[in-house]
């Protein structure tokens, strides 16, 4: 599996796939699974559905490393718009954006800026609909401190902020301790970049130790009564089931935390978790620049890799 993983991510990294496998038919046909489309019409499509079974959506629009300050601006622009749809659309405001979308690469006040902007129009959006978490995704380990110092700067002037940590760093613990004491909604999630194994576990099983351990430090008294949000996100039905056992041997209210997942992986486990009255949002990504984000999302789960087959000769 380990080993699946590593090849999955290297093709994730390829400059020649990158160009010519978004072109193959039936790399685009198993992509549709995990990707309603490209554009954010395809994406509001689907968040339309997902609230009919009382399940959120979080959009995001795919693709990292902006280093031209007109195109970081556009991209902040993008997502106020976006918001400005879903207002008209009644979702709840969510959105899932990386910072170097934003220009963190170029200059940390350029994407600072741009993610203000973000921040206060979901807001604005907040106070006339329904609310929503501006979620400030994680890329690999040499983005992690200036990440965290983008969300508190954000997050001391705005509640409407979250962050994601990866399991699978072995720094994540001492992270997660220093932002407990914010009361901050905090995603976790398992990781999916090419790390050495000096910075994260290569194994899966410590992978998903690591990952329930931390959801235990959330869950504790101190992390709860500082008004702390987890939100998990995992496809692993086994995984699940031991954190819907352990919220209620903690005492966790249902209300207090939320699963997270992709859009079109465990599909009905999404649906079943609404129907308990868990807390479901669904990360719908949408955008031209897919392939290295599908890449990693296989990497994530090789198991993936046979939806992707089933779905190519089924």
């Amino acid at each position: 599996m380990a080993l699946a993983r590593r090849a999955i991510i290297a093709a994730s990294q390829s400059v020649w796939l990158r160009e010519h496998a978004m072109r193959w038919k039936f790399v685009r046909r198993a992509s549709k699974r995990f990707l309603p489309g490209e554009q954010f019409e395809d994406a509001l499509a689907a968040a339309r559905e997902l609230a009919a079974l009382g399940i959120g959506a979080m959009p995001s629009r795919v693709g990292a490393n902006i280093t031209v300050a007109a195109e970081a601006n556009a991209v902040a622009e993008h997502y106020v718009r976006v918001l400005a749809e879903m207002r008209v659309a009644n979702l709840p405001g969510s959105l899932s954006i990386k910072p170097t979308q934003l220009g963190l690469d170029l200059d940390a006040e350029l994407c600072y800026r741009n993610l203000m902007r973000i921040l206060e129009a979901a807001a604005r959006f907040a106070a006339t609909k329904n609310p929503g978490i501006i979620w400030i995704d994680m890329e690999s380990s040499a983005y992690v401190d200036r990440t965290l110092e983008l969300f508190r700067r954000a997050r001391a002037t705005h509640s409407n902020v979250g962050v994601c940590l990866q399991a699978y760093l072995r720094r994540t613990p001492s992270d997660l301790e220093s932002l407990l004491p914010l009361g901050a909604a905090i995603r976790l999630v398992k990781g999916a970049y090419a790390e050495s194994p000096a910075t994260a576990f290569p194994a899966k099983s410590d992978v998903d130790d690591a990952f329930f351990a931390l959801t235990q430090r959330m869950f504790a008294d101190d992390s709860m009564a500082a008004g702390n949000r987890p939100a998990l996100a995992t496809h692993d039905a086994r995984m699940i089931a031991r954190i819907v056992a352990l919220a209620r041997a903690e005492n966790v209210p249902q209300s207090r935390f939320e699963f997270q997942t992709l859009y079109g992986i465990q599909r009905e486990l999404q649906k079943r978790l609404a129907r308990d009255g868990f807390a479901v949002s669904v990360l719908i990504s949408y955008g031209t620049y897919w392939f290295p984000w599908y890449m990693r999302r296989l990497a994530e789960r090789p198991a993936n890799v046979w939806f992707v087959v089933r779905n190519i000769f089924g």
